[in-house]
């Protein structure tokens, strides 16, 4: 771990965190507000997968659907038009509708072996991204003349790694030159959660063996066949217990490679110095690692 105590992390010239929790609880928010200082270099997760690993697939699946329509095919192919999508820091839902939901593409899913090619494009990608932190940096401080660092990752990075083992390569690449931060939320925070999943549901990404084994469940219990699955219901269905898989993976991850920050109180700070004081007093809170 980057920071072993409040002492550290107080006396340091470079602060560096990872930031990792469910979506929804704070990430981005403190993350922008850390980058509105003008000395804290802001590395989104979502937007390189969206720019550097998935952006040829994204706009290519963009491309592959217009070209269903002959009006806008004749003007693609003669170069009268470009397609691409307009990903930014600020929107970053051309990765979600790349993912897709898998049921009847009659109700706009797509079947679930292209669901699953798209989850393992994904999975790749955000691995890729995770592993390019160091690199962003030694970038935001020898070239930008950054002094700190916060990375914001995805709601997914549990799906990838395994916290109990000393020497997951994810885990020991992003815990050697930073600080590993859990944004914690409360039950009541997860059913609130759910609650606005369910009003407006968006696709995500699972770990494989998690999803062939909801899915198989899915079809079992509703009695339908995979092309007459409706695709928002499924991804309703997934998502509470999708939460469910991921809270002890990020429980591992804070006490194994990092520190917990408990929601209820990092909406109460009022600027950077207040985050700052809530990692002092949760490093001193940490038990020693012998």
């Amino acid at each position: 771990m980057k920071y072993e105590t409040a002492k550290d992390w107080q006396g340091t010239a470079h602060k560096r965190l990872i930031l990792f929790g469910m979506s929804g609880l704070g990430k981005t928010v403190i993350s922008n507000m850390l980058r509105d200082t003008g000395t804290w270099y802001h590395y989104s997760i979502d937007y390189r997968i969206g720019t550097r690993y998935l952006g040829e697939a994204i706009d290519d699946n963009l491309k592959k659907v217009a070209m269903r329509e002959p009006f806008l095919r004749e003007q693609f192919l003669s170069d009268s038009i470009y397609i691409k999508s307009n990903i930014s820091f600020d929107n970053l839902a051309p990765v979600s509708y790349f993912l897709g939901k898998p049921g009847a593409e009659a109700q706009g899913g797509i079947p679930i072996a292209e669901f699953q090619r798209r989850q393992s494009l994904f999975q790749e990608a955000e691995i890729a991204a995770l592993l390019d932190t160091g690199h962003f940096i030694t970038r935001a401080q020898s070239l930008y003349g950054y002094p700190h660092f916060v990375c914001d990752t995805g709601g997914s990075i549990c799906e990838w790694v395994d916290p109990e083992n000393p020497e997951d390569p994810i885990l020991t690449s992003l815990a050697k030159d930073s600080l590993l931060v859990w944004l914690k939320g409360t039950e009541a925070h997860t059913e609130e959660l759910i609650r606005r999943f369910d009003k407006a549901p968006k696709p995500m990404a699972y770990q494989p063996e998690f999803l062939a084994a909801i899915w198989q469940e899915y079809l079992a219990e509703k009695g339908v066949a995979e092309d007459a699955v409706n695709p928002d219901d499924f991804i309703r269905y997934t998502y509470a217990r999708a939460l469910n898989h991921r809270q002890p993976r990020y429980e591992a991850m804070a006490r194994n490679w990092g520190i917990t920050l408990d929601y209820e109180d990092v909406k109460q700070i009022k600027g950077p110095e207040d985050f700052s004081a809530l990692i002092a007093a949760a490093l001193d809170k940490r038990p020693q690692q012998t």
